[in-house]
């Protein structure tokens, strides 16, 4: 009857013992089962986190791309309304290139108006041919101060870079290929000919380039 007994008590103890190993690792699994939760629950924030941060970043790109793409297309107007500008600059300054020079000789225009108001007054011929020589002075000035200058040509050996010969003449005592007379005054404008000088030039005296020749010949005869 004890032997029974004791049997009981030591199998009692055992299911004690099992039950409470049973709920340990329940217990255990239960941990375990919330630490993963708990794992899983943190990493889907972190990754939720990381999505915003990308998502941040992304509208700040966005953003600065637009802003970007904006600032480009205001120089890009800009550039163009520059051009624009600076090209019809260009073509006033072409247009209206001989603005200057016309201011500076509309007083010499007024002048001449005035001289021929007064040409039919027989008593102010005088007068009027004094004004005439300080209209062609001013003018001269005005002429002088944009570089424009008259080319001396009388008296000087002929240059093709400034003279045009519209004849040739004999001329005593002028050596030959000499400016003898100007027909039309060239101009320079600084160091460029505005319109050559058309001239007459002597040429050497008929007599003078026969004898030449036939000394010539005659030199040639005697070294043969």
């Amino acid at each position: 009857m004890k032997k029974n007994d004791k049997n009981k008590e030591e199998q009692m103890n055992e299911e004690q013992n099992q039950n409470m190993e049973e709920k340990e690792n329940s217990e255990e699994q239960k941990d375990s089962t919330k630490i993963e939760i708990e794992k899983e629950v943190k990493t889907e924030e972190e990754k939720s986190n990381n999505n915003g941060d990308v998502k941040k970043k992304m509208e700040e790109y966005e953003n600065e791309i637009a802003s970007l793409k904006d600032s480009l297309l205001r120089k890009a107007a800009e550039f163009e309304n520059y051009k624009r500008r600076n090209e019809n600059d260009q073509m006033n300054i072409i247009k209206y290139a001989a603005e200057s020079f016309i201011l500076n000789i509309l007083p010499v225009y007024d002048d001449l108006e005035r001289s021929l108001q007064h040409i039919d007054d027989e008593n102010n011929i005088k007068s009027i041919k004094h004004g005439l020589k300080l209209v062609f002075d001013k003018f001269s000035k005005i002429l002088d101060d944009h570089g424009v200058k008259k080319i001396e040509s009388k008296g000087k050996p002929f240059d093709f870079n400034y003279h045009e010969a519209l004849m040739q003449r004999e001329e005593e005592g002028v050596p030959p290929h000499t400016v003898i007379e100007e027909i039309e005054s060239g101009y320079m404008y600084k160091d460029k000919v505005l319109r050559h000088s058309k001239v007459i030039v002597s040429q050497e005296p008929a007599g003078q380039s026969e004898s030449d020749e036939q000394s010539d010949e005659q030199n040639s005869a005697e070294k043969n």
